[in-house]
């Protein structure tokens, strides 16, 4: 299993920077373009482009999705990935000239590292051209360098967070994929019991986890920069499937991935959460939309795991390997 890239068509970069501990990831689409949809979720989006995936909007295709740390920042990473489309000639024909579609959104990393130097046009171009169909990277790359889970009491008891992606095939051949960069406020579960794999930890130093939702019913309200509500976290994710959908079933499908994010993610979709679906379909096999919306909601769910299972520690946060190592 490669990931996303099971999907033919899909290509994916990383472009990390480990010193300020931020990145970004493209996922380009076929030349021609892809049917796309959207859904949002959570309450603190940062988006670019997003109307563009809306049932009625004049262009029917899309180009890349991008998803970047950096907070809003971060969106100038697309300009970057246009510029490499553009080079291409790829885009949408507007007569004097090709205008690639590039949606992206972003989370918030500037807690973690350097907040100062962010994804640019210059690290979108990056990742873009390192864009392969090969076995995409996990962990703390791309998008999920900087990406942490568990925010209840700030950065430093939160857990590392990072990418993960997941492929699921039906009977008869259909593929569904996710990619997730998971960067939440809430702790991340293991969806089979309950487990909590990382989150907000009981003290700086602890191994142990605090349960989130266990502490909110308690009256525990966050205390991130000792301010009650602060938008510093977000789970994004792309599900793609090479089953044919126009944008309405595919609408469908991304809402219905959603339901992974709940699965794998306690609480989900907070006031702090900025949740993005992107939802690709990337070929010609037939497939019913609820089906391909119940496995795609299964995959962001896996994707969401394997993000923290293959996380590695930096910035000072602990990763799930180094917690059960006992590092």
């Amino acid at each position: 299993m490669k990931g996303l890239t099971d999907i033919a068509g899909l290509r994916v970069g990383h472009a990390s920077d480990f010193e300020a501990l931020t990145g970004c990831t493209v996922i380009l689409c076929p030349a021609e373009g892809t049917v796309a949809a959207v859904d949002v979720r959570g309450s603190a989006v940062g988006e670019r482009e997003v109307e563009t995936l809306r049932p009625g909007h004049l262009v029917e295709r899309i180009h890349a999705v991008v998803l970047a740390g950096g907070s809003a920042f971060g969106l100038d990473a697309a300009a970057g990935v246009m510029r490499y489309l553009e080079e291409q000639g790829i885009g949408f024909d507007a007569g004097v000239v090709r205008v690639p579609i590039v949606p992206a959104a972003i989370l918030f990393d500037l807690g973690i590292g350097n907040p100062q130097r962010r994804p640019d046009a210059a690290m979108g171009y990056e990742a873009a051209q390192r864009a392969t169909a090969d076995a995409v990277e996990g962990g703390s790359v791309g998008a999920g360098t900087g990406a942490t889970v568990g925010k209840l009491f700030g950065i430093k008891r939160a857990t590392k967070g990072g990418v993960g992606t997941m492929t699921i095939e039906l009977a008869g051949g259909v593929q569904v994929s996710a990619l997730a960069v998971v960067n939440a406020f809430g702790d991340v579960r293991d969806p089979r019991n309950g487990t909590i794999l990382a989150g907000a930890r009981t003290a700086d130093d602890a191994a142990e986890f605090a349960d989130t939702v266990a502490q909110m019913k308690r009256g525990l309200a966050r205390q991130t920069f000792g301010l009650p509500a602060v938008p510093t976290s977000t789970t994004l994710a792309v599900v793609a499937t090479d089953g044919r959908f126009d944008r309405l079933g595919l609408a469908k499908v991304a809402a219905m991935a959603q339901n992974g994010v709940a699965r794998a993610i306690a609480p989900a979709h907070t006031l702090f959460d900025g949740d993005i679906v992107f939802a690709l379909s990337v070929g010609e096999k037939p497939a019913d939309v609820n089906t391909v919306g119940e496995t795609a909601a299964e995959a962001v769910a896996a994707a969401i795991v394997r993000g923290v299972e293959q996380a590695r520690s930096l910035g000072g946060v602990p990763a799930l390997g180094d917690l059960r190592s006992g590092k």
